[in-house]
């Protein structure tokens, strides 16, 4: 039947009504249609603008991080103890990285090796839940970087940091500190000035393809500003010369540990402050607390006899006796309140002078007893123990020196020669500036200053000039610090052998050896204080322990200053010298 036929005016279907509510049911529809896009539209432009707007930008754009370049940390002299150099960090995106390919395999165990991590560790890091992005390392050398982008991985990438390098080693690292993967000070000056040195970090906004390839530039960029310079006090040279001296010394005296601390007398500024066992900065694996501890600073001890000139200086001061007064030491013990103090040798009677030469328990016991509490606790907390130390260094301890009134006549007597009372080595170092600026004590300071400092008075100039004169005896013929002696330079300084504390008494065969002194004696230009820890290899005393090494850093020091020698004769050290008690 041909189609030109059909009539379709006649056809059944056509002919019938078509109900009107269903023409209207389909316009209702339409129009519902037309109203909820419009609304949907209102409310993505309109209402929900911020929303989607984000959502656009966290699927294409940016906020790339322009890291600032830390500063740098100098000695007094302007050398490097830790600067920032470029470094690359690889990052991945897991499900882009193509591990299936011909050379794929290949280039994977080359990347491995560069990164210097086994395959399987690789493989572990590429396999991780989040999908999108994934560190893989952080702050290789930057020519390694360069290897690993010229292997043309997909899915793998990197970006610019900075890495800390710390060229003084072990030697400054207690000093100095360290930052964390994020170039953030952990330790040290680099956590003290961390706000300083970090600089602020500047930003662009970019957009970017899916694999995270930089299309174009949006909006202002804000450059970084790099952080500041710090430039402390310390001397590199001098620093490494008393850590190679103080390192020898811990290994020859098989000791536990040790610590020395070096002070310009004039502007207390700390010229060297090294401990051993110490750590590499930038080398931290399997580090421990033993290593990574600034003794000097953070830990505390009983100082023994370095405590004894200065109880002295106090009795000279009040006038109650004179250097040449004379103290009756027989039979070389004495009785408080039903304890008994000792001296390991009996002296009989010594001038004030002949104690500090002998260090002379029973005879700085006598000195105390004639002495208020309030008054010997005043002089102590003037020079500062039982203080926290005012230097800009993290970790620094207060010690321990209690109130007055509640001392009993015992507990005054051991600490008029350094027991029952505790402080660290700086804090003993930075005391004995009182003997070197006509009994003026000077701040202590990790940082270079170009300004003189201000002392506070706490002895007379005749007080400090008499007692420096009784530290050159004690380091001298017949004095418990001989080995103290250097050659051209003229020295004086206390020894002290302390017990070591093990819970509310001392432990049996543990001492630390002290040597605190100054040099030249007439115009002193150095403090020097040396402390080592648990000495055991047949001799525990501090004039036999700690006084070599306070020679050779003195005379070392002096000498790099270019302090002109104010002696002509050569030490005198005798092969036994004389037990200081303990």
């Amino acid at each position: 039947m041909s189609s030109r036929s059909l009539a379709y005016t006649s056809s059944p279907l056509l002919a019938s009504r078509t109900p009107v509510w269903r023409s209207r049911f389909i316009v209702a529809l339409v129009a519902l249609g037309f109203c909820g896009l419009a609304a949907r539209a209102a409310y993505v432009q309109v209402i929900g603008n911020d929303f989607f707007q984000r959502q656009g930008e966290v699927r294409f754009a940016r906020t790339l991080e322009l890291p600032a370049n830390r500063g740098r940390i100098l000695d007094r002299n302007g050398l490097i103890l830790a600067s920032s150099v470029p470094a690359a960090s690889i990052w991945a995106i897991p499900e882009d990285v193509d591990t299936d390919g011909p050379d794929a395999g290949k280039k994977l165990k080359e990347l491995a090796r560069l990164l210097e991590m086994p395959l399987p560790q690789l493989m572990a890091k590429l396999a991780d839940e989040d999908k999108t992005f994934v560190w893989i390392k952080r702050q290789l050398d930057w020519d390694v970087g360069q290897q690993i982008a010229a292997l043309g991985l997909k899915g793998i990438y990197q970006r610019k940091e900075y890495k800390r390098q710390y060229p003084e080693g072990e030697s400054a690292a207690h000093i100095v500190g360290f930052t964390n993967v994020e170039d953030h000070g952990q330790e040290g000056m680099e956590l003290a000035f961390d706000k300083e040195l970090a600089g602020k970090p500047g930003s662009m906004r970019v957009i970017k393809d899916r694999l995270g390839r930089v299309v174009e530039g949006v909006g202002a960029e804000v450059p970084p500003v790099d952080g500041r310079d710090l430039q402390l006090s310390i001397d590199s040279k001098v620093q490494f010369f008393a850590y190679q001296k103080l390192r020898d010394t811990v290994a020859f005296h098989k000791a536990k540990a040790g610590s020395v601390v070096v002070l310009d007398a004039r502007t207390g500024e700390v010229l060297a402050l090294a401990n051993y066992p110490s750590y590499v900065p930038d080398k931290r694996r399997n580090l421990t607390g033993e290593q990574l501890r600034n003794r000097a600073l953070t830990d505390t001890f009983e100082p023994g006899s370095t405590m004894k000139p200065i109880t002295v200086a106090l009795a000279l001061e009040s006038g109650r006796v004179r250097p040449e007064t004379l103290i009756d030491t027989t039979p070389g013990r004495i009785t408080i309140t039903g304890s008994t103090i000792n001296d390991t040798h009996n002296y009989g009677v010594l001038t004030v002078a002949g104690v500090i030469q002998k260090s002379s328990n029973v005879g700085t016991t006598k000195l105390a007893m004639q002495m208020p509490a309030q008054e010997m606790w005043e002089t102590f907390s003037a020079l500062g123990f039982g203080q926290k130390p005012q230097i800009s260094f993290p970790g620094a301890v207060t010690g321990r020196l209690r109130p007055y009134k509640s001392w009993r006549p015992i507990e005054q007597a051991t600490m008029s020669y350094g027991y029952g009372l505790s402080a660290s080595l700086f804090q003993m170092a930075r005391s004995y500036t009182v003997f070197a600026n006509d009994g003026k004590i000077i701040p202590g300071t990790m940082l270079k200053s170009d300004q003189p400092p201000v002392g506070v008075p706490v002895f007379s100039p005749r007080t400090a000039n008499q007692v420096r004169k009784m530290l050159q005896m004690a380091a001298g013929p017949g004095g418990t610090g001989q080995k103290a002696q250097t050659v051209g330079y003229s020295v004086g300084g206390k020894s002290g052998t302390a017990r070591k504390q093990a819970g509310k008494g001392y432990a049996v065969g543990k001492y630390r050896a002290w040597f605190t002194g100054l040099a030249p004696v007439e115009d002193p230009r150095l403090i020097v204080a040396v402390m080592v820890d648990e000495p055991n290899n047949g001799t525990i005393y501090g004039g036999t322990v700690a006084a070599p090494v306070f020679s050779e850093v003195v005379q070392q020091t002096l000498r790099l200053m270019g302090v002109q020698p104010d002696m002509a004769v050569k030490p005198q050290i005798v092969a036994n010298p004389v037990e200081e008690s303990v």
